[in-house]
């Protein structure tokens, strides 16, 4: 009898066991949340994404610099048959016979007026990193509330396991109580078949509570960029924070509005651009040549300095096709807005009333555990004195063991809602 119920204990053993050959780890809420926004794979892509971005506004910012070119030329050739226009004093030729040719070449040019194509580019790039910057932020906020929602799954399992572990200890000591009674033929053999198969059924809700908990944890320990094999040490929350469901709605914070108006910025960058093709481009040039003819030629200290300006006459009729699809572009945009503003009022009512359902749960919970502990207490009390059967016993037991889960569960649950209230309300902030 003794070996037959020591298995439970040995189950609980070595499912405790687990824990102790990986590398534990303790986190609170607050490091789960940057290291979601820090750590994981994702995290490091949207970094490496703003990052250059941020080069190819750097990249664009070299547009204002000068352009300068420098090039040499050697051409061997032939003996070609040259005549001079210039008197020389001779009726003879010259007998000049070059077959080598030296060419060398530096220009400079420097824009002074493109009528705002460079700055426009320059805005743009500008406008487009910010763009990427905000959308960076939106998806990282993305990934710390997955990981909050990984975390508090991870306590309810944790808690859930806890909880029915110690009505096991409970169940195991009240089937040898019945084993002993149905010896002594104080009970019918049902009511100790009745406990047992109570006990087997604690055992399995055990193993299930324990596998949530290891898939859970492996899956915080991914999105977390932790190794997959650490152990995340049961989960103690602090107490229930100051929840304001009505905080103040202001779409605005959201970093996706955000990162569309930087993307309109974007876009009325771009109609700008198309606009200046309209316009001419002065630039200053100055440049320096040389050049040498074997036997014949040879010139120094060729420099040059000047005004240059050059006109697309093609741009007057292409270009318009290029501004109507920048101004579309920019109604799109618009339209957009329109849509994601919609969605995140949606949402933050929603997330409204689903904090005001958990904290009315939260509350009954709390009764209903008062409530099936004093159950409990009169079911076992008339139980010992012969009045409730078996029945009555082993279901007030489940009713208290699920209290206690229902009030575990709902003291997540409550602070899961509340964040999630507060990323609909562009309060849900990482560092």
């Amino acid at each position: 009898m003794k070996i037959k119920y020591w298995s439970t204990a040995c189950l609980l053993l070595a499912t405790s066991v687990f824990g102790f050959a990986q590398e534990k780890k303790h986190l609170e809420l607050a490091d789960v949340i940057i290291l979601a926004a820090s750590q994981s794979s994702n995290a490091k892509l949207l970094d490496a994404q703003v990052k250059t971005s941020q080069l190819r506004y750097e990249e664009a910012k070299d547009s204002r610099l000068p352009e300068s070119k420098i090039s040499g030329t050697y051409l061997a050739i032939n003996n070609p048959t040259v005549n001079l226009n210039i008197p020389t004093g001779s009726g003879d030729g010259l007998g000049i016979s070059p077959n080598q040719l030296f060419i060398g070449q530096l220009s400079v040019n420097m824009p002074l007026y493109t009528g705002g194509k460079i700055k426009n580019g320059i805005k743009s790039a500008e406008d487009s990193w910010k763009a990427t910057a905000y959308e960076s932020l939106a998806s990282k906020e993305q990934l710390s509330l997955q990981a909050v929602h990984l975390y508090l799954a991870l306590y309810q399992a944790q808690q859930t396991a806890d909880l029915i572990a110690e009505n096991i200890k409970k169940a195991a000591q009240q089937v040898v109580d019945f084993k002993a009674m149905e010896e002594n033929g104080i009970i019918a053999r049902n009511d100790l078949l009745k406990a047992e198969l109570q006990l087997s059924n604690f055992n399995v809700s055990y193993q299930e509570a324990m596998k949530n908990a290891k898939v859970i944890n492996y899956q915080l320990n991914t999105l977390l960029g932790l190794d997959e094999q650490t152990w995340i040490e049961h989960i103690r929350l602090e107490e229930l924070p100051s929840m304001d469901e009505s905080m103040v709605e202001d779409p605005a914070e959201r970093n996706e509005i955000k990162s569309l108006l930087s993307q309109k910025d974007v876009a009325q960058d771009q109609l700008n651009i198309n606009k200046a093709a309209y316009h001419p481009t002065l630039f200053a040039t100055g440049g320096y040549a040389a050049l040498h003819v074997q036997n014949l030629l040879t010139v120094t200290n060729a420099a040059n300095i000047g005004l240059g300006l050059s006109y697309d006459i093609g741009s007057l009729y292409k270009n318009k096709k290029k501004i109507r699809v920048a101004q579309q572009q920019l109604h799109s945009i618009d339209e957009h807005l329109a849509v994601v503003n919609d969605k995140i009022k949606n949402e933050i009512n929603e997330a409204q009333e689903n904090v005001r359902l958990a904290k009315t749960k939260n509350s009954l919970y709390a009764e209903a555990l008062a409530q099936s502990n004093e159950n409990y207490r009169i079911v076992k009390d008339k139980y010992d004195n012969g009045v409730a059967d078996t029945d009555d016993l082993l279901e007030a037991d489940v009713q208290q063991l699920q209290s206690k889960i229902n009030l575990a569960l709902g003291k997540a649950s409550l602070i899961e809602k509340y964040y999630d209230l507060l990323f609909a309300t562009g309060h849900f902030t990482i560092k």
